[in-house]
């Protein structure tokens, strides 16, 4: 029934009328103070309620026939002194009321029915908050039966015990726990992506939950792939502090539905699904799994968030948003709004939207820069490749032959072009494809990986970002054929990949093949591939934030062991990644945020969504039908057919014009006639606000018919019959490719890298022994000890992470010519690099390779006097000293009794040998093969 509000009301009458609504939504029955019925309901709200002051109070909220709060009702144009008010309504509160012998009463409200503000005065420092509207008589029962507030018992929360924590975890907790004792609302960690920000967050939820008794949290995703994703890190925490898994302690859900379980404490969702749960609906699946905020449509305003009893605005204590840089805008905010909860965002690239969301209350910064120097991120290195089409475009002239390629059945048709088809760069791939293009792509990223990742025997873990699904397969074909590699070698990883992606994405992850993936959407953002090694993208990126997320998936650190069970070749950790920029996305203008006006561009899936999910915009409405008409000029009569079915009997034109009639003011007025006959006269007139409410009514209805026609398959059903046209397949035009290098910024990263490690060693030679041989004393070099070499490492490791040697080695391979194979470890990289640093070596030298240059020089200088020449069994032995000096350093006596000599006789058996000269030939080849 809808509430009627008289035209002769004074504003502060409708106020109060719209604060009864509110409280009735909210489970309070509302009555005048001498007709109080305590049957009714077990929170009454009674109007004009005496003090024994003799003032009346607007309402008195009782439970359980218990007062227990005051609201003070102000009209809508007060909204902005409500905080004036507190006084007003704080002195109520603290009041005697009339026949009671009262406490003070703790839970105290402003409100116009628009805006309405809250005060606990149970919390250490009572402070009004915005809420969006009343609590419910239950919340106040269980707070009043809990000993202290929530914002006391934060209080609580004894210190963090860091073990197992890295300290950009601790310090994001520790601050964030100082955030919530001060009563801050929203707070913001900002975490480079792979430095553990979801660890972070369910360590301060799980303190929550046990130590501040926090009854429900939600953590709010932006897709299906990252809140399982997320359940899955849930299921794997053991805190520190229990034995037991967080989900032996603590029921986790993830909503797959509009059920939330009443025991659950963590509630895992999208932001799609909470959205639909407030308004009662039930969610098409597919609308999770793409991020809403990389659709090209936006609204322009947020979709009004109506009042929902079964998830009423207490129902999370705190909600954690994650990749919060782009779900908590335009169409999402009013939903985090609802909620009378702390708010903490999670971000690895914020801007300054989240900084204004989040009060600018920014708990952590730790940037990607910062994780790489401290090692708990890799960097990375540009390199381009362009060809003449990539960068021009081209064109085929009249009558020549082509082939024209439906892009969903993928079936092709011989046609001779009747004019010249001129294509730009950016039709690519959509309107044309051109094999020769990605061949040429594909051919010089074959042909570069000896440069980007020498000695390797198989291509490093390598994702493809291409444009569409059509565009992937055409990639995946080329690759198999100039990898000369089968099926398994390269998989498309996407929602909709025929086979189960998740299988697929846990073998990219965890098994040798395949060993490129080729993906549209799903693991853009927010998916970790920790071997990853390489981003090959063949697809532009104008979001500056999307771009960062997607260069977030090759950040990952991953161990030598873990690295070597996927890529055996490796010789280390994983020191960095390697973006190959094939479209020019390292170059192009990034912008921060999506405009907000209607969008041309955006797709009619997009528009679909858009309007399924419920949002309110005359563009967006007048674009779609727009759209559905041009369509119907376009389909067959078995498509009509078929879409009618769908509908349930709707044509598209009935379609197009529910569409159009919902914001049409004439179709308006006639709806409001026909749903309020008696108001016709009066809304004849001029408008009233009776009247207004009455077309507000009335649109929402038309809305409502013209969006509940819409659902997944009509979309889906829609999206397809648009996307079967056919594209151009120019097989006339050969490409070139015109640049393949580094790009300018890696020679430069590396340069400075190289001048970072050499400003190390410097700064540590006369501290550390090792450095101290090699720049002040040569000549002690026989007397280098693995012991030695391995204390610079683990100084190095220490002190200065993102100058591990590896990476180091990579950059000297960027600027000159390395002599070599990559070193076999990192001890030997740290020594090649120490001697190219301290002039030994005029370019670097895997350090093996010089022993061995030296061990043949060594022999033939014996062998060329007149002197015993040495034995094959000899030369055996001495091959052997040469590899365990290249490997550990320096050779001692007691190493003969170890492996490999103890196999043939260790010690003993080299004496038998050499005699007494065994100890000299070790003193000599110490000596001669470290020069």
């Amino acid at each position: 029934m809808q509430e009627r509000y008289s035209l002769n009301q004074t504003p502060e009458q409708i106020a109060r009328d719209v604060i009864d609504v509110q409280l009735r939504l909210a489970g309070w029955a509302v009555q005048e103070k001498n007709r109080i019925d305590w049957q009714v309901s077990a929170g009454i709200a009674v109007r004009h309620y005496p003090t024994q002051d003799g003032l009346e109070a607007d309402y008195v909220l009782f439970v359980d026939r218990r007062p227990v709060g005051v609201i003070e009702a102000k009209k809508e144009e007060e909204g902005h002194h409500l905080t004036v008010v507190e006084e007003q309504s704080s002195g109520y509160a603290e009041s005697k009321l009339k026949h009671l012998n009262n406490d003070p009463l703790p839970f105290v409200y402003e409100s116009t029915g628009t805006l309405t503000r809250f005060t606990d005065y149970r919390d250490p420092k009572p402070r009004s908050r915005p809420v969006f509207t009343f609590h419910r008589p239950e919340t106040f029962r269980e707070w009043l039966g809990q000993e202290r507030s929530l914002r006391e018992r934060l209080y609580d929360i004894p210190g963090l015990n860091p073990a197992a924590l890295r300290e950009c975890q601790t310090m994001a907790i520790n601050n964030l726990e100082g955030s919530f004792r001060d009563g801050r609302p929203r707070a913001l960690i900002q975490m480079a992506t792979g430095s553990g920000k979801t660890f972070a967050a369910i360590t301060f939820i799980y303190r929550l939950l046990k130590h501040a008794d926090a009854k429900r949290i939600l953590f709010l995703v932006d897709t299906r792939n990252l809140g399982e994703q997320a359940e899955q890190e849930f299921r794997a925490y053991t805190p520190n502090d229990d034995n037991r898994k967080f989900v032996e302690l603590y029921n986790v859900q993830r909503l797959q539905s509009s059920s939330i379980a009443g025991d659950s404490q963590v509630c895992i969702t999208t932001i799609q699904r909470l959205y639909s749960i407030l308004k009662g609906e039930e969610l098409d699946a597919s609308l999770e799994e793409q991020n809403p905020a990389e659709k090209s449509w936006q609204p322009k305003e947020p979709v009004p968030v109506a009042y929902n009893a079964k998830v009423p605005i207490e129902f999370f204590d705190f909600i954690v948003i994650d990749e919060c840089h782009r779900s908590i805008y335009n169409l999402w905010k009013q939903v985090l709004d609802y909620f009378d909860a702390f708010l903490i965002g999670l971000t690895a690239t914020p801007d300054k939207r989240t900084f204004g969301f989040f009060n600018e209350n920014i708990v952590s910064e730790y940037s990607h820069e910062r994780a790489v120097a401290d090692g708990v991120n890799v960097g990375y290195d540009v390199y381009t490749i362009e060809t003449e089409i990539t960068r021009n475009g081209s064109r085929i002239r009249a009558r020549e032959f082509i082939d024209k390629r439906e892009k969903l059945s993928r079936r092709k048709r011989w046609e001779q072009l009747e004019d010249d088809v001129v294509y730009t760069s950016l039709q690519l791939d959509r309107d044309v494809v051109n094999p020769s293009q990605i061949r040429n792509v594909i051919r010089a990223f074959r042909d570069a990986l000896p440069v980007l990742f020498p000695g390797r025997t198989e291509v490093p873990k390598t994702l493809v970002f291409a444009k569409t699904d059509s565009h992937a397969d055409d990639i995946i074909q080329i690759i198999r054929e100039e990898f000369n590699e089968g099926n398994a070698f390269c998989n498309k990883i996407t929602y909709k990949a025929s086979d189960d992606p998740k299988s697929l994405l846990a073998r990219f992850r965890n098994e040798y093949n395949p060993r490129i993936a080729v993906t549209v959407d799903m693991i853009a953002t927010g998916t970790d591939v920790k071997p990853l090694e390489c981003l090959l993208f063949m697809r532009d990126v104008r979001s500056s934030n999307y771009f960062e997320q997607m260069k977030g998936r090759g950040t990952r650190t991953l161990s030598f062991d873990d690295l070597k069970k996927v890529t055996p070749s490796v010789t280390s950790a994983k020191t960095h990644f390697v973006i190959i920029d094939a479209v020019g996305v390292t170059k192009s203008l990034k912008t921060d945020s999506r405009p907000l006006e209607r969008k041309p561009t955006a797709s009619l899936k997009e528009l679909l969504e858009a309007v399924t999910f419920g949002a309110q915009d005359e563009d967006l409405y007048t674009s779609l039908a727009n759209r559905l008409a041009r369509l119907d000029k376009q389909i067959t009569e078995q498509e009509r057919a078929a879409f009618i079915d769908k509908t349930g009997g709707k044509s598209i034109n009935q379609v197009v014009r529910e569409l159009l009639d919902s914001w049409d003011p004439d179709s308006i007025n006639r709806k409001a006639r026909e749903m309020n006959p008696e108001a016709v006269q009066e809304m004849g007139g001029s408008p009233s606000g009776e009247t207004t409410m009455f077309l507000e009514q009335a649109q929402q209805v038309l809305l409502h018919e013209a969006r509940s026609t819409f659902n997944g398959s009509l979309n889906e059903f829609i999206d397809t019959v648009r996307r079967v046209h056919e594209q151009i397949i120019d097989t006339v035009n050969l490409d070139q490719v015109t640049r393949s290098e580094w790009a300018a910024e890696s020679g430069e990263k590396a340069a400075e890298l190289i001048g970072e490690f050499k400003a190390y060693l410097e700064a540590h030679k006369d501290e550390i022994t090792a450095l101290g041989i090699f720049y002040n004393q040569p000549y002690q070099r026989r007397e280098l000890t693995f012991r030695m070499i391995r204390e610079v490492l683990d100084r190095l490791k220490a002190d200065r992470p993102m100058l591990a040697p590896m990476r180091i080695w990579h950059a000297y391979e960027q600027l000159e010519k390395v002599k070599g194979a990559s070193p076999i470890n990192e001890l030997i990289a740290l020594v090649s690099l120490i001697r190219r640093v301290t002039g030994i070596d005029p370019v670097l030298t895997v350090y093996d390779r010089t022993v061995d240059a030296n061990f043949k020089q060594w022999v033939f200088s014996r062998h060329s006097g007149a002197g015993d020449k040495f034995t094959d069994e000899q030369m055996s032995w001495l091959r052997m000293i040469k590899e365990h000096i290249a490997s550990s350093i320096h050779m001692e006596q007691d190493d003969l009794d170890l492996t490999p000599f103890d196999a043939y006789g260790g010690r003993g058996r080299m004496w038998q040998l050499f005699g007494d000269r065994m100890d000299g030939i070790i003193d000599e080849l110490n000596e001669a093969l470290t020069m």
